[in-house]
């Protein structure tokens, strides 16, 4: 039954207000997370200063109709912060755990379709300490000849902050500095400014060696602690060496167990030893134990850079560095210079021929090469040459030159490359020299000059090459610049002059080259051919989904467009609706000649014909499909969420009404709106009530209203609403309402506060007292809370009233002080009252004082009413008259007493300007809460009677 009577509304009639209340948007970045402090400086910049590792919060609120939406950018951060490359599309921005990289500013940039967006913005400041890092420098010069020598230490201090920090030296307990000690010197070092700060050590005496402490300090900004480390300094105070157990360049054979040794030959304190490797990390399998690392069973993959490095913040780390190369050879390759003055590409009797062979290998020097001829070693003559280094060609390559070319040189000549005396394998090359050994040519076979194959299917492009000894194919892009092969690669290299393509995409489309490689062939300028490759994929069309509204009776034209496609036309063109194929429509001429679109016409738009259309393009690769949704359907409400106070409360009866308000989304693209249906629900319940509301020629830009009335506080409702039109039902539009009590007004409205809401009318908690005032009501209460103190409810005396109060118990100790500050008030008048209700109810009451702080008065707190003591378990009301003279803030301020029964609470706060009312309330006109065993006054009703009944016996 309860339930029943919560949704049976009391829905006052709805009216229109004539004007267009369309608006741009406008925003304001409000904070609602863990800020230090949110400042304005000195440029009329926000700064929103957070600890780092803290959550960030933060709010855009936007005005304008239709309501706008929200989008968060960044800029002035990291280039590698993932937030900068994305947008946040809601209201609240919130970042868990927020890092230094994050600190920047963020737009709020918020826009809905009227005028230009609103764009605010706000810089976030992280702020964050990391540990200290000392390290130990010194130097020894002569002086003065050679009578004595001067030593002097610098001991670096090094931190990353922000804000930037305050270094404090100390040598041992004692504070150092400049004026107490002449042999000691602070300073900071240029280019680091704030991050730096050096203690000089001048000449070092017996005291100086001793224990020294940085400590670093951002002055408790957001709470972070000072941090500090210490060193202590001896006479035997040394950086780190080192020294290695093998050469710095270390060959070893493939297969073999490598073990290298870093021996610490110096340093105090005792460094620490680290191996790493370069590129890349140590090999899978590597082991590093304190100064040694081994690496079993080598492989060529495993050959690099290895650093040792010995580190105790004395002096600069020692490194040692050890390239390990591990003997290996691949890729033989050889070239035929045909004529070593290149004025001919062909081989000729009578002239000059260069064999020339190389292998890629490591170590690259240590490669030897030696040259057969038919199966025997090749002797050097006067017309055989072998030389190694050609500065034509790749680094340790090895060339035999035949001089002044005879028919008895043609033959196989064999190159053989090996690493004597070692288990790796040789390399060997073999070139065929003979009158039929000539110059390749490359083409392409007929008919496959363009390549055409669909979207997703594999493809081949092939270019033939002729010639003796047949070198391998290059394949590259032509048509775009610095484009890569699908491999990834700028370069791919076929043996059979075939590249070969799996799953192509449109992008792949375009021209490709292919052309003979320099080497494993003759070397001379490169034969080059051109394949073309299309790839031909599905038409894409616009509008892919299209909702159509028309009033009926009107025309319809539906079209639907090809955007892109292989081919770039319109084979075929088939519509439907809601399914059913259609007639083709009539052929327009200028259409046939350029088919890019296909249209369809209704000439008149009739329940029958509203529905759904769809129509699908084929360019005979595939098709897409158009799909439009035609009705006369009107469009949804467009809610006003810009209504000053929809919330207006009656605190007695705990209801509330709201002022709903709304303007109809193109009215004129259908037939006229003829009325609503309002469908209200309670949140969590199942039942609704449903209203209609007639309506009249409604315009575009109108704001209708209605108010709902006798809602529940403080509970939440679903709101739905739905117009309706001669076709029928259109486009409904949702929102939830929020019991709100308003947040009281700079300028002062006669509102009054009866804490239902969370935002507690704007009032904060004084962040300089000692505990805080708590909203509650007697749902809430803690169940084990103290008796015989504190209201059971609130001045309506039901349970779901809230009200605010103090609660005395442990840890509250006797004066500890909880101040409820109200919002910064304008001042336009000389007299306000102050109207609230208070309850003082325990043996231990300490005292409530309500405070007035004022603006022209330097913020000084002064005190305007102050009550203290035992009242009752009763609500009572005080009326206090304040004469700020400018803008000013109330407090209430809650006293703890001597002991836990002092529970004090306040509720129905009203500021209303004027004087107060200058009868007050009787002491005795209470609100008696229920079980109180307060005092009941006789009531008069008996005496009114017997008075007129003896005026008549005296008559």
């Amino acid at each position: 039954m309860e339930v029943t009577c919560l949704l049976l509304l009391a829905l006052i009639p709805f009216h229109c207000r004539g004007q267009g209340v369309y608006a741009p948007a406008q925003a304001q970045i409000v904070h609602a997370g863990q800020a230090c402090v949110v400042k304005e400086d000195n440029v009329s910049e926000r700064v929103y200063t957070i600890r780092e590792g803290d959550t960030l919060v933060l709010q855009c609120l936007v005005t304008g109709h239709p309501r706008p939406q929200v989008r968060w950018t960044k800029t002035a951060g990291s280039a590698s912060d993932k937030f900068q490359e994305t947008s946040v599309f809601n209201e609240t921005l919130r970042i868990q755990r927020i890092a230094r990289t994050q600190g920047g500013r963020y737009y709020c940039k918020a826009e809905n379709g009227v005028g230009v967006p609103a764009i605010k913005s706000i810089r976030v400041d992280v702020q964050y300490l990391d540990e200290p890092v000392l390290t130990v420098h010194q130097t020894v010069s002569d002086v003065r000849g050679n009578f004595y020598q001067e030593k002097t230490v610098f001991l670096r201090c090094t931190v990353n902050s922000n804000p930037p920090a305050r270094f404090i030296w100390k040598r041992g307990s004692d504070t150092l500095s400049h004026s107490q000690d002449n042999g000691v010197d602070i300073y900071e070092p240029l280019y680091t400014q704030g991050e730096t700060k050096v203690l000089k050590l001048k000449n070092l005496r017996p005291q100086d060696y001793a224990s020294y402490t940085c400590q670093v300090s951002v002055r408790n900004v957001c709470g972070i602690p000072d941090k500090a480390i210490t060193f202590r300094l001896t006479n035997t105070t040394a950086p780190p060496a080192l020294k290695l157990s093998v050469n710095e360049t270390l060959v070893v054979n493939p297969g073999e167990n490598v073990t290298v040794q870093c021996l610490l030959t110096g340093g105090d304190p005792l460094p620490q030893l680290q191996w790493s490797h370069g590129p890349g990390p140590l090999p899978l399998g590597a082991l590093a134990q304190g100064g040694t690392l081994s690496i079993p069973s080598v492989q060529a993959r495993d050959s690099g850079y290895y650093n040792c490095t010995a580190t105790n913040n004395v002096g600069n780390p020692a490194k040692k560095t050890v390239n390990l190369l591990v003997r290996s050879m691949k890729n033989a390759t050889f070239q035929i210079t045909p004529d070593v003055i290149k004025e001919s590409e062909n081989i000729q009797l009578g002239q000059d021929l260069k064999l020339s062979c190389h292998v890629d290998a490591v170590p690259q020097e240590k490669v030897t090469y030696q040259w057969f001829k038919n199966g025997k070693p090749a002797r050097m003559s006067k017309r055989l040459l072998v030389t190694r280094n050609d500065p034509e060609l790749p680094a340790v390559t090895s060339s035999l030159e035949l001089i002044d070319l005879h028919f008895s040189d043609y033959g196989t000549y064999l190159c053989v490359a090996s690493f004597p005396g070692t288990p790796v394998p040789d390399l060997s090359v073999e070139v065929n020299i003979s009158s039929e050994t000539v110059p390749p040519t490359i083409s392409v076979p007929k008919g496959r000059a363009v390549v055409t194959v669909r979207e997703g299917s594999p493809a081949e492009l092939q270019c033939e090459v002729r010639g003796k000894p047949r070198p391998p194919v290059l394949w590259s892009r032509v048509d775009k610049e610095a484009a890569l092969l699908p491999s990834g690669l700028p370069l791919e290299e076929t043996p059979d002059g075939k590249l070969r393509l799996e799953r192509v995409s449109r992008d792949m489309s375009g021209t490709y080259r292919c052309q003979t490689a320099r080497y494993n062939g003759f070397n001379v300028r490169a034969r080059e051919a051109q394949v073309q490759l299309n790839v031909q994929f599905p038409p894409e069309v616009e509008p892919s989904s299209q909702d159509v509204r028309q009033a009926l009776g009107r025309p319809v034209l539906l079209r639907c467009s090809l955007l892109r496609g292989s081919p770039q036309r319109i084979a075929s063109a088939v519509w439907r609706f809601k399914g059913q194929l259609l007639p083709p429509p009539p052929v327009v001429p200028a259409v046939a000649e350029a088919p890019d679109h296909a249209e369809l016409r209704l000439d008149a738009l009739t329940r029958d014909s509203s529905g759904s259309y769809e129509c699908s393009v084929s360019n005979d690769v595939g098709s897409a499909t158009c799909l439009f949704q035609v009705s006369a359907k009107a469009y949804s409400p467009e809610f006003y969420f810009d209504t000053p106070n929809p919330t207006r409360s009656h605190k007695l009866s705990k209801n509330f009404s709201y002022v709903l308000q709304w303007t109809q989304k193109e009215p004129d693209a259908v037939d006229p709106v003829l009325n609503y249906r309002l469908s209200v629900r309670q949140l969590n319940q199942h039942n609704a009530m449903v209203k209609a509301i007639p309506a009249r020629r409604v315009e575009k830009g109108q704001l209708l209203e209605y108010i709902l009335a006798d809602l529940r506080v403080p509970h939440s409702y679903e709101i739905r609403l739905t117009p309706y039109t001669t076709f029928g039902a259109g486009d409904m539009a949702s929102r939830i309402i929020h019991y709100t009590e308003p947040i009281s007004s700079p300028n002062l409205s006669d509102d009054t506060c009866h804490f239902e809401d969370e935002k507690i009318c704007g009032y904060t908690q004084d962040p300089t007292d000692n505990f805080d005032w708590t909203r509650q009501n007697a749902l809430t209460q803690n169940p084990k809370r103290s008796p015989n103190t504190g209201p059971p409810t609130d001045i309506s005396g039901t349970p779901e009233g809230y009200y605010m109060f103090i609660e005395t118990s442990r840890p509250r100790e006797l004066g500890d002080r909880a101040r409820l500050v109200s919002p910064l008030y304008n001042a336009s008048t000389k007299f306000y009252c102050v109207s609230f209700f208070y309850h003082m109810y325990g043996k231990h009451i300490g005292s409530l004082n309500l405070l007035v702080r004022s603006r022209n008065k330097g913020g000084v707190d002064t005190h305007a009413w102050s009550l203290s003591g035992n009242k009752g378990n009763v609500w009572q009301q005080a009326h206090v008259p304040i004469h700020p003279g400018g803008p000013f803030q109330i407090i209430f301020e809650g006293v703890r007493g001597s002991g836990y029964l002092g529970d004090i609470a306040i509720d129905d706060v009203t500021l209303k300007k004027g004087e107060c009312p200058r009868k007050q309330m009787d002491p005795n006109k209470v609100v008696v809460m229920p079980g109180s065993g307060a005092p009941h006054q006789s009531s008069p009703r008996l005496w009114v009677p017997m008075a007129i009944f003896l005026l008549v016996l005296q008559r």
